[in-house]
């Protein structure tokens, strides 16, 4: 027997979404319908490549069930927070933006081109190792390697205690302050909770494991 729409569902749902309607006692044929209606459905998720929904409505007031054609679902989720749009920034806020990472480039190139910053091949021979080691070490955060665009890397020679050796405490601080240039800083950088040291001259001190609790304090924004 055909399916036919009910007066009931059609004063509650919108005829041209109405895939199949029939009364209740045509549990089979619903069954069939149904299954019908979710094979369309993983097809044209897998062709769409997101979510597709249909609704199943069973009435018993009406004494009827209808199923609702296959629907592409929106990409986002209603109930999301909306995208909002960055403008692009003007002309004079991206020229400040410019002449402040020109600045920042001239200031790293003097640090670089300051006396005991040394080269890896230096640096490596002031070790006793190759330079392959000196970069490996520096990979590892063992030393501080700070990276200049034309010149290389470059080595503080006030990384290495009295015996000569790089301090302990640096790969710990690459570890917990995430960069060379954020361990420099830090280093050369008077701290409160180091008493107004900076913390190269607290490892001087021996101070190690205040050091590295000053640059934890750095890591989760303390300003003391």
């Amino acid at each position: 027997m055909p399916a036919t729409k009910t007066l009931a569902n059609e004063s509650r749902n919108d005829s041209s979404n109405i895939a199949l309607s029939m009364k209740l006692p045509r549990k089979a044929d619903f069954e069939k319908a149904l299954i019908r209606q979710y094979a369309k459905a993983v097809k044209l998720s897998r062709k769409a490549g997101h979510q597709v929904s249909f609704r199943v409505v069973v009435d018993p007031l009406a004494g009827a069930q209808t199923i609702s054609v296959v629907e592409e679902e929106p990409l986002c989720h209603q109930d999301a927070f909306p995208v909002e749009e960055v403008p692009e920034p003007d002309d004079e806020l991206q020229a400040a933006l410019a002449a402040a990472r020109e600045c920042g480039r001239r200031r790293a190139a003097e640090i670089l081109a300051e006396g005991d910053m040394l080269s890896a091949e230096a640096f490596a021979d002031l070790l006793g190792v190759s330079r392959v080691t000196v970069n490996t070490k520096r990979h590892n955060g063992q030393v501080l390697g700070l990276d200049g665009a034309k010149r290389g890397f470059r080595f503080p020679l006030w990384q290495l205690d009295r015996d000569g050796r790089p301090y302990a405490a640096l790969p710990k601080l690459h570890e917990v302050l995430g960069g060379a240039w954020a361990v420099y800083r830090f280093l050369v950088t008077p701290h409160g909770a180091l008493n107004g040291r900076t913390g190269l001259d607290a490892l001087k001190r021996g101070q190690d494991e205040d050091v590295v609790a000053a640059a934890e304090g750095v890591a989760r924004g303390d300003f003391r």
